[in-house]
């Protein structure tokens, strides 16, 4: 069987850090390691559409913005397919067919759909689309026939009920669909990154992100914005780590070299903690170490952003190839579907030709 990766994101904004430690770092490595056979990254315009059907105008200005992000975090187009979701329809296609096979109530017990209902104040009044994405996330990932799905911690029980649905159309319509497996951030402070100001999730909506393309000056006041340890009033206070954003930080993006590059006096993570929670270390300092990791991780994107900003032209048509690609493998996977299900009609000449027989002959 072939190894695929199918994953993406909601074009709402410009990609943050949280993104990029969740999933799209990981997606670089993947890309690079050679190990798959296809990679299909997906900009879910229309998944975006679900809760932003009023501002369409927002997704399409932030569908370039999205693949600016990808392609400056080291996405390679020759290596893996870039595509938009809206211009597959056969998407749409397998997301009528699975709605038969999942039931309202199974819906509504998903908590990732109950946890953003909740976010965006649908509770009383649902958008039918919006209620529906799991199915429609379902239909992304098995027209692409994935194998592995890279995405954060929040998307564990989109990719259960994906194979609850693999499962049950496998079981009524025979072996079609394959069952993809989640792959989660290997460090722990990568599986939901929080918010600067220490807020459990970092999002567009809370004004809590650090994004991408964020500039130098920007990302200053943005870390020494955050939130630490509201008890660590004075230098020579013991610290605490728990809760504590900067440290979170630091988990997620620091590594040994980082300290003989930007704060010699330690050789490791675990002896700048050491100092900070028996007291003698402040918060200034830590701060200012993170903002060169974070300068150090960032420039390269910045620089590569700017050299795809100058020829925006070229980036779509990066997209239309990857998308162009996408078309080929959803168009073969939905002729197995429909043949599946007995619905290829006009393809299935058996069908045809017993009926032709049964009413030449009907008496």
């Amino acid at each position: 069987m072939s190894k695929i990766i199918l994953t993406g994101d909601r074009p709402t904004g410009k990609l943050h850090i949280g993104h990029y430690v969740g999933s799209l770092r990981r997606r670089v490595e993947l890309q690079n390691s050679g190990e798959f056979d296809k990679i299909f990254i997906m900009i879910a315009d229309a998944q975006a559409l679900t809760d932003n059907a009023d501002n369409p105008e927002k997704i399409r200005q932030n569908v370039i913005e999205v693949a600016l992000d990808y392609l400056a975090a080291g996405l390679d187009p020759e290596k893996c397919n870039i595509f938009i979701q809206s211009a597959i329809p056969e998407l749409t296609e397998l997301t009528f067919y699975y709605m038969n096979l999942v039931t309202v109530s199974r819906l509504q017990r998903n908590p990732t759909v109950k946890s953003e209902i909740q976010a965006r104040n649908f509770e009383a009044n649902i958008p039918v689309g919006f209620f529906c994405y799991p199915i429609s996330q379902a239909a992304d990932i098995t027209l692409f026939k994935a194998t592995t799905v890279p995405v954060g911690e929040d998307q564990k029980p989109m990719l259960e009920q994906t194979n609850e649905i693999v499962r049950r159309f496998n079981n009524t319509y025979g072996e079609i669909l394959v069952e993809p497996k989640i792959l989660l951030p290997d460090n722990a402070a990568c599986l939901r990154l929080p918010g600067t100001d220490g807020k459990a999730k970092m999002s567009k909506s809370l004004g809590n992100c650090i994004y991408l393309s964020d500039s130098p000056k920007e990302l200053k006041v943005k870390v020494n914005s955050m939130y630490t340890d509201p008890e660590h009033i004075h230098v020579e206070q013991p610290g605490h780590l728990e809760g504590n954003t900067v440290f979170t930080y630091l988990d997620a993006f620091c590594i040994d070299d980082d300290f003989g590059k930007f704060l010699p006096e330690y050789k490791n993570l675990q002896e700048l903690k050491d100092h900070y929670t028996r007291g003698g270390l402040g918060d200034g300092t830590c701060k200012k170490f993170l903002l060169n990791i974070l300068n150090d991780r960032l420039e390269p994107m910045r620089q590569r952003r700017k050299q795809y900003e100058q020829d925006i032209p070229g980036v779509y048509d990066i997209l239309r190839k990857g998308t162009e690609e996408a078309r080929k493998v959803a168009a073969k996977t939905i002729e197995e579907v429909r043949h599946a299900m007995r619905i290829d009609y006009f393809d299935d000449h058996e069908l045809i030709s017993s009926q032709s027989e049964y009413f030449k002959n009907k008496k």
